[in-house]
């Protein structure tokens, strides 16, 4: 076995905090990843506290990993040692099912295996990126540029994936109106996908002290939400409506702002389920969707079109024993836009 340190929490009731552990041996068509630095996504905090179902404890969270390869199977033929690699939300699948063989291995009906927080296929729970290392199937690691600053990239394996997906999906681009809600991880990679497709993008939040902020990332138009005036003059405008917030709220707020045959994409994941009236979307023929993460051919196109138009997420790098702090702030959106852990801080 592979011995591994991390931050672990031991049940839903505590706190993270430092734990050794083990991983398997290198398999024949395995990698090992020294990882450098892992991203915090508010998914973590869903889990580590039981918020969605029940977990796999202890838990060591963290999908949004990059660092270096310093290992490899015998038949591994994707990585040499030493290239930099990264692992987004998932570290196996079937590949054999319908969705693997569409390249939506997210969505596997088999056998899905989740970076953390699940069961592999050897029949031992997974431990993410919140740790100093990480061994993952080949076909499940992505390469990953060094011309782009490695922290930065970090959480383009999840918020990345997660906003570029649905715009990709959806074909939002020239000619098309997007809205965002919210302002934070996900919704400043939004902003930063819909801007370099070539939509025109409003930002709509509730805090007026994010206007300049949206602005200065490429935003064209901002909205306070809480302002009734603002919010009439863009009802029916958006061809497009992204909503990016994890926090519960109410979406019929936004459904009006959709043009005729508009569609608003959810990606934020609340805990609470949202109440729509049926006449909310027959009075326009709108949509409403959902959208989970990407496939690991399509998490490869969105690193490559990154490195392409130097695109990264904007990130506050902390040390690991600041997780807490960082949750706390994370919640209350004080943070821009993505809290990222510097691996070295746990040696």
């Amino acid at each position: 076995m592979i011995q591994a340190k991390g931050y672990a929490a031991q049940s839903a009731e505590t706190d993270l905090a430092p734990w050794n552990f083990e991983r398997r041996e290198i398999g024949p068509h395995d990698v090992l990843i020294e990882i450098a630095y892992c991203g915090v996504c508010h998914t973590d905090l869903h889990q580590i506290k039981n918020e969605w179902f029940p977990g796999v404890f202890p838990m060591v969270p963290g999908h949004e990993i990059v660092g270096k390869i310093t290992q490899i199977g015998l038949h591994v033929k994707k990585f040499k040692t030493g290239d930099l690699g990264g692992v987004g939300v998932m570290v196996d699948s079937c590949m054999e099912c319908d969705d693997c063989k569409n390249h939506q291995e997210q969505f596997c009906q088999v056998s899905a295996v989740q970076t953390y927080n699940s069961t592999g296929h050897d029949g031992l729970p997974t431990y993410g990126g919140y740790s100093n290392n990480i061994i993952v199937r080949e076909e499940f690691v992505h390469h990953i540029s060094d011309k782009l600053n490695l922290a930065g990239v970090a959480p383009l394996l999840c918020a990345g994936i997660t906003t570029y997906s649905p715009l990709r999906k959806w074909k939002v681009g020239k000619g098309h109106k997007l809205a965002i809600v919210g302002l934070g991880g996900l919704g400043h990679m939004g902003v930063k996908f819909g801007v370099a497709f070539g939509a025109e993008v409003t930002i709509l939040s509730t805090s007026e002290s994010k206007r300049e902020a949206a602005k200065a990332l490429g935003a064209h138009h901002f909205v306070v939400t809480k302002n009734a005036d603002e919010l009439a003059a863009v009802k029916g405008t958006f061809d497009f409506i992204l909503d990016t917030v994890a926090a519960n709220h109410d979406i019929n707020l936004y459904l009006p702002l959709l043009h005729t045959n508009g569609t608003f994409i959810t990606v934020g994941m609340p805990v609470e389920p949202f109440q729509v009236p049926s006449f909310s979307l027959s009075g326009g023929n709108k949509t409403v969707t959902g959208s989970g993460a990407g496939g690991l051919a399509e998490t490869q196109e969105m690193l490559d079109f990154c490195v392409e138009h130097d695109i990264t997420s904007d990130i506050e790098l902390i040390d690991i024993k600041d997780i807490h702090p960082a949750f706390e702030r994370m919640v209350k959106g004080d943070v821009r836009y993505r809290f990222v852990i510097d691996m070295a801080t746990l040696k």
